[in-house]
C-alpha cells in the first residue's frame, strides 16, 4: 500500500499545501504567546491601557491651560479698572504669559512621563533651574530678533514687539522646559522627522506648529485698511498665536487618539 506524504497530497481547486511551513507558523505563534503571557501585566498594558492613560493625562493638561487662557480674560476686570484684551492689551500680554507659565510648570512637572529614578541633588535641581530659565530667556530673544526681521519696528514699540516675543516663548519654549529640560538634542529629536517618543513629544510638535502659524497668519490683517482697534500692532499676532497655541491643545489629544493605533515610539 503506497502512503502518501504530504507534499503529494492535492485537491481540485486548491493550492498544494505547506504543511511543513503551515507547522512553523503555527510553533512561532505558539512561542509569541508563551513570550507574551511571561511579561508582567503591567509590561502587556504598555501599548494600549497605559497610552489610553496618557491621552486622558495629556486632555486634562490642555483643558486646564485653555480654562487658565479664558480666565485672564475678565476675572482681571474685577480687579483693574477699564481692563480689556484690546485697550490694555499689554497688560494682558503680562497676565496671559505669567498664568500660563504657572499653569504649565505646575502641571507638567506633576504628570511629567519617565520621571528620574535617580534622586538629584539640590545643586542639580537649581542648576536646570537656572539653566531653564536662560534658555527661556535667550528664546524671548530670539523670536524678537526673528519678529523684528519679518517687518515690525526695530526701535519703536519695542516693548510691544518683546512682550509678544515672551508670549509666544511661553507657547513654544516653555513645554518644552518643562517636558524635556534644557536639553538642545531632545528638543532637535522632538522636532525632526519620526523623533517623538511619545504623546507628549506629539503635542509639543502640534502646539508649537500652530502656536507659530497662528502668529504668522495673525500679521495679515494689520497692513489692510480696516481701521479696526484689533489691527494696532501687535494685537492681531498675539491673538493669532493664541488662539492658534488653544487650537493646538484641543487638535493634538484629538488627533493622538485618534492614530494611537499608527504611533509607534521608539525607546531611545
Amino acid at each position: 500500500m503506497k502512503i502518501l506524504r504530504p507534499k503529494d497530497v492535492k485537491t481540485k481547486g486548491m493550492r498544494q499545501i505547506n504543511v511543513r511551513g503551515g507547522s512553523q507558523r503555527v510553533l512561532a505563534l505558539c512561542l509569541l504567546f508563551v513570550h507574551f503571557e511571561s511579561l508582567p501585566y503591567g509590561e502587556r498594558l504598555q501599548g494600549s491601557t497605559m497610552k489610553d492613560a496618557d491621552i486622558k493625562r495629556l486632555f486634562y493638561v490642555h483643558i486646564f491651560c485653555i480654562v487658565s487662557i479664558i480666565l485672564t480674560t475678565f476675572i482681571p476686570s474685577f480687579f483693574l479698572e477699564d481692563f480689556s484684551v484690546l485697550e490694555t492689551h499689554l497688560t494682558w500680554l503680562c497676565i496671559c504669559s505669567m498664568c500660563v507659565a504657572i499653569i504649565n510648570v505646575v502641571l507638567y512637572l506633576q504628570v511629567k512621563p519617565n520621571p528620574s529614578s535617580k534622586r538629584s541633588s539640590i545643586f542639580h535641581k537649581i542648576s536646570r533651574l537656572l539653566k531653564s530659565c536662560v534658555y527661556f530667556f535667550i528664546s524671548c530673544l530670539l523670536f524678537h530678533a526673528i519678529i523684528v526681521l519679518y517687518g515690525a519696528p526695530l526701535i519703536e514699540l519695542m516693548l510691544e514687539t518683546f512682550l509678544f516675543a515672551v508670549i509666544l516663548s511661553t507657547f513654544t519654549t516653555l513645554p518644552c522646559l518643562c517636558l524635556l529640560g534644557p536639553n538642545i538634542k531632545a528638543w532637535l529629536r522632538v522636532f525632526t522627522r519620526n523623533g517623538a517618543t511619545s504623546i507628549w513629544d506629539n503635542s509639543l510638535q502640534i502646539t508649537t506648529m500652530s502656536s507659530v502659524i497662528g502668529a504668522w497668519l495673525g500679521a495679515f490683517p494689520i497692513p489692510l485698511d480696516w481701521e479696526r482697534p484689533w489691527q494696532v500692532w501687535p494685537i492681531s499676532c498675539t491673538l493669532g498665536a493664541t488662539f492658534g497655541y488653544m487650537a493646538g491643545l484641543l487638535i493634538s489629544p484629538v488627533w493622538i487618539y485618534r492614530n494611537r493605533k499608527q504611533l509607534t515610539y521608539k525607546s531611545r
